[in-house]
């Protein structure tokens, strides 16, 4: 069904946002009467918006001078921007290379509270190809990007709060990711969906931190297992490797 673009526009959203780019945008904190002068804004709508975006951090009003600014709660979001958009340009040309070298869609992705965001994808030149997933979350139980971003990190999965998580079974969980800790790739089929195989790699900072995962996706039936172990999973974990020393990670020798 096509629509014209802002047809769903919520108003109060656009002018909130206007506002948010006009506090970045100003050298000094404006006053509300600024403010409702600047955006065309009655003194009430004003009120309430600012009055919103503050009770959300992305607003501070100074109590002395009657100014606003920007909040604390707008830079930490910024901060998560560049962080991602650092990621996609760093991880870009690794992934084209892995891309080309496998001709299978490669994707970057990331963890997000208990949910694996996929961020970027080069594809591939294949005729039959997996679905194009870039904005796509999902459990991290359910897919390899998920389980090997979740492998490295401390989790209970017996504790009474992952029951809404809705895991099927938490005690068969944490074995496989045991497994996919030691081994240091996590493969599923069937997890993003029938006929769709996946291999995740964990990607790390300098200070050893997980940023992400390099995924590759690929239809099952071109994933064999020979394939898998003597291509695969090698050029994956030689691509994670390659990625990780661009954020400054050096492997300790074992």
């Amino acid at each position: 069904m096509s629509r014209e673009k802002g047809a769903y526009s919520v108003q109060a959203v656009i002018q909130a946002i206007d506002l948010l780019e006009a506090l970045a945008q100003d050298g000094d904190n404006p006053s509300i009467s600024v403010i409702e002068k600047k955006l065309e804004l009655s003194h009430n709508k004003a009120f309430r918006l600012l009055a919103t975006l503050e009770d959300k951090g992305l607003v501070e009003r100074d109590a002395l001078t009657g100014t606003y600014s920007l909040g604390l709660q707008a830079f930490q979001m910024a901060q998560h921007i560049l962080k991602s958009a650092n990621l996609i340009r760093l991880a870009h040309p690794v992934m084209e290379e892995l891309a080309r070298k496998l001709d299978e869609a490669i994707y970057i992705t990331v963890m997000n509270n208990d949910e694996v965001l996929f961020l970027d994808m080069v594809d591939s030149f294949q005729q039959v190809k997996a679905v194009d997933l870039v904005g796509k979350r999902f459990p991290f139980f359910t897919n390899a990007a998920g389980k090997v971003l979740k492998s490295v990190s401390s989790i209970d999965l017996r504790s009474r709060g992952n029951k809404k998580r809705n895991i099927p079974d938490p005690q068969l969980l944490e074995i496989e990711l045991d497994e996919i800790r030691k081994r240091g790739v996590a493969v599923d089929f069937g997890g993003l969906g029938e006929g769709i195989c996946a291999v995740a790699v964990v990607i790390r900072d300098y200070a050893g931190k997980v940023v992400g995962a390099l995924t590759l996706l690929a239809p099952s039936f071109r994933m064999l297992q020979e394939r898998l172990e003597q291509e695969v999973i090698p050029s994956m974990i030689e691509g994670a490797e390659e990625l990780s020393m661009k954020f400054g990670y050096m492997k300790i020798p074992a």
